[in-house]
């Protein structure tokens, strides 16, 4: 599925995922492809984007925690949408 999150600054990321992990107002959950369509409001923490070929964009890679498999973004708050698999992600 495709990931764009998008900040006050510009564009975080943009890209294929397998899953994103964020920070929902009711406790964090977990968006995998072909998942249902959801609007959220999104809470303080920490965004988690895993996927085999995830790759962030130099100038601003000092934002995010990056593991094998995985980038972590911490937010202050935000919204997610998720839509015929695609994730927009509207984070401060």
């Amino acid at each position: 599925m495709k990931l764009d999150i998008v900040s006050p600054e510009g564009v975080l990321f943009t890209g294929e995922i397998d899953s994103i992990i964020v920070p929902g107002i009711n406790g964090a959950f977990e968006i995998l492809n072909n998942h249902a369509p959801i609007v959220a409001i999104l809470n303080k923490g920490d965004i988690r984007i895993k996927g085999a070929n995830i790759s962030i964009d130099e100038e601003v890679k000092d934002k995010f925690q990056i593991t094998s498999g995985e980038a972590v973004l911490p937010i202050n708050s935000g919204t997610v949408e998720m839509k015929n698999n695609q994730v927009i992600v509207l984070a401060e």
